[in-house]
């Protein structure tokens, strides 16, 4: 939304209205329907800092009261609800049901509204539109692809199993991050505690020497200085600097691109990003075309489900080519992300009428190469953490020995 300033004339006077739009055109229409008086022109306009912070807050409270509903106990509810749908049982009765059962107090009550809103004369994927934050568009998709070929229950069996394929691949990558991520921890506070407590008890007897000291020490007595004077500032500074992260990774798309982008070309990230965003678009768009859905809609729905703008943005234009008239494989191809093994597979289940199964087989291939880099992970990642071991362990020794050899060197001189 722009802010604008409508200039009017008032009983001979000149007043201003300030408002937000989307576009001029409509600023300029919703002006002269909001407020009276001769419209002389309207303008963008520089928002004040008072309405900008105030922005801010509701933005910033918006964020924080954001909860996406866990995977465990989603997918839990949609495997009920499909085996009661398929029993027959009406479905609000099967929310009430499952919302009395679950122990997740936001998917419980979420579920009670649903019911009610069912109750109300909606139908259920009407009811989980005002809940699409929290239960994603994959989850609303399905259900409308059940409702329209009138068979619920496989659609919601099918959503069920997507969804615990795409938590198990986050599962994983969470595992094979654990081992490093303790150790990195670990090591940092390990070096924290010896530059605050252990570099102090040499930091006298350096000052003792009147000499210029080596960089590596001064470097360390300078952290030294920071930490043991600084710390309550330090921590400040990072626990602001994490939540400014997360508003702007909410809030500002042009910050989020830039950061998935940095994310793109990281030595070892870049192809678990890669190999997991194609296997969850491959999962999620082979299911719908099994479905019977139109490939350029289903293309639609599995881009939504990717959190990686730049490759979101790729593969948005596959959907602009297949409308245009152009075949599945050749707008794959022009994106750069797929293998020409991938391509030529694709070609193939096109021209054969057999794309359903050929996409099941390209989802197959990048499942196995996501797993194959997340077995590898922890072992590719040993290397950089000895490394960094190793130098922050040089860089202290350094830092403590150096003087040290300079004053035994200076006593044997004399």
């Amino acid at each position: 939304m722009i802010y604008y300033m409508a200039t009017f004339f008032e009983r001979g006077t000149k007043v201003t209205h300030n408002f937000y739009a989307e576009n001029k055109e409509l600023a300029y229409n919703l002006a002269k329907a909001k407020y009276s008086g001769e419209l002389v022109r309207v303008e963008e306009a520089v928002i004040p800092m008072e309405d900008k912070f105030k922005e801010f807050q509701k933005s910033f409270a918006k964020n924080m009261k954001k909860k996406k509903i866990k995977p465990d106990p989603l997918i839990s509810a949609i495997r009920q609800l499909a085996v009661m749908s398929n029993a027959g049982i009406s479905i609000n009765d099967a929310l009430y049901e499952l919302a009395d059962a679950t122990d997740d107090k936001d998917l419980k009550v979420i579920l009670f509204k649903m019911a009610d809103d069912i109750n109300s004369g909606s139908n259920l994927s009407k009811a989980m539109n005002a809940y699409r934050e929290q239960l994603g568009n994959l989850s609303i998709a399905m259900v409308e692809l059940g409702e329209k070929t009138g068979n619920l229950s496989e659609s919601l069996y099918s959503l069920a199993n997507m969804l615990d394929e795409i938590r198990s691949n986050v599962v994983k990558f969470k595992k094979a991050m654990n081992y490093p991520r303790n150790v990195m921890v670990s090591m940092a506070i390990a070096f924290t505690v010896l530059i605050s407590f252990v570099v102090p008890k040499f930091k006298s007897t350096f000052d003792k020497l009147g000499t210029d000291l080596p960089l590596p020490t001064r470097m360390l007595m300078a952290m030294e200085y920071g930490i043991n004077n600084f710390a309550i500032f330090i921590i400040i500074g990072v626990i602001i600097a994490v939540f400014t992260h997360k508003y702007f990774m909410s809030d500002s798309y042009k910050y989020k691109f830039f950061i998935h982008k940095i994310l793109l070309r990281t030595y070892l990230i870049k192809n678990v990003v890669l190999f997991a965003t194609l296997n969850r678009f491959t999962l999620i768009f082979s299911e719908l075309i099994k479905a019977g859905i139109p490939i350029a809609e289903a293309l639609q729905t599995s881009v939504n489900m990717i959190d990686s703008l730049p490759l979101k943005e790729k593969l948005l234009s596959v959907r602009l080519s297949v409308e245009k008239g152009s075949a599945l494989h050749t707008g794959l191809k022009e994106t750069e992300l797929f293998e020409n093994m991938i391509i030529q597979m694709i070609s193939a289940g096109e021209k054969g009428g057999q794309l359903d199964a050929m996409l099941g087989k390209v989802t197959d291939y990048y499942k196995m190469k996501f797993d194959a880099i997340i077995e590898g992970l922890s072992g590719a990642i040993e290397p950089i953490m000895l490394l960094i071991i190793g130098i922050m362990v040089t860089f202290l020794a350094l830092g403590i020995f150096l003087p040290m050899w300079s004053m035994m060197e200076a006593a044997q001189g004399h």
